[in-house]
């Protein structure tokens, strides 16, 4: 399974990028380019503990929908989204907020596996 671990260091406290994180309505403007949209489970708002969102998509020229649940949460360091239903085979989203001098460094660690092996 290949992993991904991005870190990006954010001028904003921890809550607060840790919310902006789980924005249901912040994800929408920033994937405007795919036209996602939350069709089911939570649409608007924050995301938490147990709760779930299904996503409709256009990627690489068709729709999809994909839906996620918040598995792991703990208010304001960390919380992991697990795909339920979509195109992988497995993807889990490891979010991870550790204060730093002038504010978060946020990780990003994304662990799947694709639904047509290295393709």
């Amino acid at each position: 399974m290949p992993i991904i671990s991005l870190k990006t260091k954010i001028l904003a406290k921890r809550e607060i990028v840790f919310d902006l994180s789980r924005s249901i309505d912040l994800h929408k403007i920033s994937a405007q380019n795919t036209n996602e949209e939350a069709i089911a489970g939570v649409t608007k708002g924050l995301i938490g503990m147990g709760r779930s969102v299904t996503w409709r998509a256009k990627h690489f020229g068709f729709y999809q929908n994909l839906t996620s649940k918040i598995t792991e949460f703990d208010y304001p360091k960390s919380f992991t989204d697990e795909l339920q239903k979509g195109i992988f085979k497995s993807f889990k989203h490891e979010h991870i907020f550790d204060e730093v001098e002038d504010g978060t460094l946020l990780t990003d660690i994304f662990d799947f596996t694709s639904p047509f092996g290295y393709l």
